[in-house]
């Protein structure tokens, strides 16, 4: 462990950055939440497809994003370690915010394409948000504090989706205008005036967290996707978990890719109904992080909680393949989001690993393995989707996404074991 792995701040001042930090993913993942319900309407809307075209769509436009995360997130990690976080979080806010712009009001579906491109470029906000984190948490905190991206991110989805489920309600009322269909397109306006007013929000509010004297100087060989994985090869215990990130951020695009679209083609959900699921997955998420974890870490320790919230994720995803009734998916939700006590537990232990001026490229490193499974996992599973609704399917089934992904995380716990029981070796020796 690194006794300069965290930046010594007074108790209250540190509490006010959490919290002004909170805020600002909080915002952010509202936007998020509010398109998620209508963006299968809008792609259908666009391509005069079906819901299984629109499934194929969906899966690129999540390519090129990841596509371009992968490429510069290293670079916005290491910017991050150089100048600070809160400029680099601004400009990560501020690309999302021109990408809802162009999914509100994109003609064509090539500009949605642009739209995520932009995005992508931008940097997701949740890289520099963890590395603020880190920065300001003592290392025996460092797992609970992480839980606070899970709550706001728990919060943004009981609120956003809500949001996007009624705009879609006051698009009907309003009609459309020529090709301009208000149903569709107002949640988008409405992310996009969330995000932005996140922008205002970040630079007035947020304080910087990256003190002068931890930052480092920026270098090109460690701010590229292959040399910023490369890097943490330093790390036994960071690169040995690597390989179960992998697995599980691939797993998890059976859900999140394929939520909106399962439950359209299996239920015949609407676009509000979508939405309301969503926002009991945001009180679940928030239940769980916001005061589960800060039961469950300490009680059962970070290694147990790790295959405790990996068990209950692959539970959940089973009983999602199999559900014939709408409301099972609700029910099914609650043994799926308990699974979520596993991540912050995993985030407190590679964070751990690292000192101050590496948890931007940390955390880059981790974004740009995450966004190879986000261009990997959303072709995999909803194509997956696609082939098993579509004519040339053997036999039809809608869950062989959530089956694929339970098999991941199971394979995920078996490449986890050696490097969760060389930390615990590690951090005894250090009592």
């Amino acid at each position: 462990m690194h006794p300069s792995s965290y930046i010594y701040i007074m108790p209250v001042q540190r509490n006010a950055a959490l919290g002004f930090i909170f805020i600002t993913i909080l915002i952010d993942v509202i936007g998020f939440g509010i398109i998620i319900p209508v963006l299968p309407a809008l792609i259908k809307d666009l391509t005069n497809g079906d819901i299984t075209t629109a499934a194929k769509y969906g899966s690129w436009l999540m390519f090129a994003y990841a596509v371009m995360q992968f490429l510069f997130s290293p670079i916005i990690g290491g910017l991050s370690d150089r100048y600070g976080r809160r400029p680099v979080l601004l400009f990560s806010l501020l690309g999302l915010g021109i990408d809802y712009v162009f999914q509100a009001f994109s003609p064509t579906i090539l500009l949605l394409f642009i739209g995520r491109i932009i995005a992508g470029i931008a940097g997701a906000s949740f890289t520099t948000a963890t590395a603020y984190i880190a920065d300001i948490s003592t290392p025996e905190k460092r797992a609970q504090n992480f839980g606070l991206v899970g709550v706001a991110f728990g919060l943004g989805f009981i609120i956003g989706p809500g949001i996007g489920g009624l705009c879609a309600e006051w698009g009907k009322h309003m009609g459309s205008s020529g090709n301009f269909d208000w149903t569709v397109r107002l949640p988008f306006i409405v992310a996009a005036v969330f995000s932005l007013l996140n922008v205002l929000y970040g630079f007035f509010v947020l304080p910087e967290s990256l003190q002068k004297e931890n930052r480092r100087k920026f270098e090109w060989k460690r701010a590229n996707p292959i040399g910023s994985l490369m890097n943490i090869r330093r790390y036994p215990i960071v690169s040995g978990l690597a390989v179960s990130f992998f697995l599980i951020y691939i797993a998890a695009h059976a859900v999140q890719s394929n939520w909106a679209y399962y439950t359209i083609y299996k239920f015949n959900w609407s676009s509000l109904m979508v939405g309301i699921s969503l926002s009991v997955v945001g009180v679940l998420i928030a239940i769980v992080q916001g005061g589960l974890i800060r039961i469950t870490i300490p009680k059962l320790g970070e290694k147990n909680s790790v295959y405790a919230g990996l068990s209950l994720n692959i539970l959940g995803m089973m009983l999602f393949a199999f559900a014939d009734q709408g409301w099972m998916m609700f029910l099914f939700l609650v043994p799926y989001c308990l699974g979520g006590i596993c991540g912050p537990a995993l985030q407190g232990i590679i964070s751990n690993q690292v000192p101050a001026n590496a948890q931007g490229e940390l955390q880059g490193a981790l974004t740009s393995l995450m966004s190879i499974t986000s261009f990997i996992g959303p072709l995999i599973m909803n194509n997956i989707f696609a082939y098993f609704t579509g004519p040339k399917a053997p036999f039809i089934f809608s869950g062989m996404p959530f089956i694929l992904g339970s098999l991941l995380i199971l394979l995920s716990i078996i490449f986890a074991i050696p490097s969760l029981k060389h930390y615990h070796r590690t951090k005894k020796s250090e009592l």
